[in-house]
């Protein structure tokens, strides 16, 4: 929805649709803005939401460790924000998460790298941010895929965004290599899916060998 309404020109529609998946405000982002926020999102929840991750605690542990890795992460998206009046609202689910999701965060990283190589992008620049960028978040894993969609599509992510009116200031990811465009939210949908689909494959072959 989001590609749709920018592709028609549509920059009120266009946040609108980004504003049901980014937590930033949108009022004041323009056409770059809201394509940047959209592929961010994509990058960063390719790993985060469960797109991958669950895969591998289902390999791992079957379905009820898929469900109990849901239920944290749906947890942690529930209440994990962090703000003034409630810093410690939350924290326990916030932190659980971290550290369910240092391991197959870092997977997730690397097969979007092998993703770029499979799906068009730079895959060797892909590697060099991953590895240069990949801790330029709050969270020790939030960075993990956003930074190998990054060099896949030669883009900088990231940077100052606003939230409840406020500014805040974040380090960026990747190199603005060139411009964003509406269309690097399609680029960055093929690169989801390219790990995804590699993820799915080799989680199914580890069940396979785990329970025969």
């Amino acid at each position: 929805k989001v590609y749709h309404a920018l592709h028609q020109h549509d920059i009120e529609g266009a946040r609108k649709a980004v504003s049901m998946i980014v937590g930033r405000d949108t009022q004041r982002l323009d056409a770059a803005g809201i394509a940047k926020a959209a592929v961010e999102t994509v990058a960063e929840n390719a790993s985060r939401s469960g797109v991958m991750r669950t895969d591998i605690f289902i390999a791992i542990g079957g379905v009820p460790f898929g469900f109990f890795y849901k239920a944290v992460n749906t947890m942690d998206s529930m209440v994990g924000y962090k703000n003034e009046k409630y810093l410690y609202f939350g924290r326990a689910a916030a932190k659980l998460d971290d550290v369910m999701n240092y391991v197959p965060s870092r997977i997730s990283g690397l097969l979007m790298v092998a993703s770029a190589a499979l799906t068009g992008g730079d895959a060797k620049r892909a590697w060099h941010i991953f590895c240069r960028d990949r801790y330029n978040h709050a969270s020790p894993n939030s960075a993990q895929t956003e930074a190998a969609c990054a060099g896949a599509l030669g883009l900088q992510l990231a940077g100052d965004a606003w939230y409840f009116g406020e500014r805040y200031h974040k380090p960026t990811i990747g190199d603005a290599v060139r411009e964003i465009e509406d269309a690097d939210i399609i680029r960055a949908n093929c690169l989801m899916y390219g790990a995804a689909v590699l993820c799915l494959v080799i989680c199914v072959i580890i069940r396979y060998l785990l329970v025969g």
